[in-house]
């Protein structure tokens, strides 16, 4: 999307490219530390539940830092309908994330979920009427190859559980993909305050079937979730705004690294050969699409 805020200006003495690259890097730390967090909370408590502390403790923060000084116009959507459709799909994006990582390594969830980026490409044409060309297909063509290695049909690793992480790229490329329509009418605090407000709204209707208590330690393990999650919005906010996404979108691929490291260091689980030929593969036809993009832009 488009990090245009709404009626909030960055001067051009606050653009640095540097200060960008790291606010990504934070950012994906903090995403692999949000869905570390959700893996080990989701041996203790429903899924539900966790999605519920996520999004309500996300709403606390975004309205405590955000929305406390916003314009007034924030509330107001041109594409209304759009908007809400994004909330589901992110909602469901997290639900089936979520649910995959109870089941699998958080690095293979998280390698498999960089399909996302090809996907928006793949569908760039019938949805965005945008025009997709020979090398896009091809670089989408490697990315699913690179996929299969990971899932690997046909072996024993290979279950109804292994497609989880490739539904919810599906599902993410949608959100990545209303994101960039609404990016054109709404501003970014506009869309943050729907998909923060709109998937509390969601989790709560949803846990009502599935409430469970949490001790003490496990709330305070929920508000952390939520602040991850509402920082790790700040933090791409204010990336974008001050470096080119052309620069920034390759610093995404660090989220491999840490969830590489947290799944090691919290659950004992590191990828295997084929994970990292995997991840190789789809790196390389996302960054490949980034580069060409870049170059597509400027020309």
């Amino acid at each position: 999307m488009s990090p245009v805020l709404n009626k909030v200006t960055i001067s051009p003495s606050e653009k640095n490219p540097l200060h960008g690259i790291g606010f990504v890097i934070l950012m994906t730390i903090c995403f692999s530390s949000l869905d570390a967090s959700a893996k080990y909370l989701g041996n203790e408590l429903p899924l539900w539940v966790l999605l519920w502390g996520r999004y309500v403790f996300n709403f606390f923060f975004v309205a405590l830092f955000f929305l406390r000084s916003a314009p007034a116009d924030i509330i107001r959507s041109r594409k209304i309908k759009l908007q809400i459709l994004r909330t589901i799909l992110l909602v469901a994006s997290t639900l089936t994330f979520w649910l995959a990582l109870m089941f699998l390594p958080l690095v293979d969830c998280v390698v498999v979920l960089f399909v996302s980026p090809i996907l928006v490409t793949m569908l760039a044409a019938p949805l965005l009427g945008e025009s997709v060309g020979r090398h896009r297909w091809i670089a989408v063509i490697i990315g699913f190859v690179g996929m299969m290695v990971v899932m690997r049909p046909g072996f024993t690793i290979f279950a109804w559980v292994s497609i989880l992480p490739l539904i919810t790229a599906f599902l993410y490329a949608g959100v990545q993909i209303s994101t960039r329509i609404l990016g054109r009418t709404d501003g970014a605090l506009t869309t943050l305050l729907y998909s923060s407000a709109g998937g509390a709204i969601i989790a709560t209707i949803g846990v009502l079937f599935f409430w469970v208590t949490p001790s003490f330690q496990q709330w305070l393990l929920l508000g952390w979730m939520g602040f991850l999650g509402a920082l790790s919005h700040y933090l791409m906010i204010k990336a974008y705004a001050i470096a080119p996404a052309s620069l920034l979108a390759p610093f995404d691929y660090t989220t491999i690294i840490w969830a590489t490291f947290l799944g090691y260091v919290m659950f004992a689980d590191l990828p295997d050969t084929w994970t990292v030929l995997g991840a190789i593969i789809i790196m390389s036809s996302g960054l490949y699409l980034i580069r060409r993009e870049s170059r597509l832009n400027v020309v």
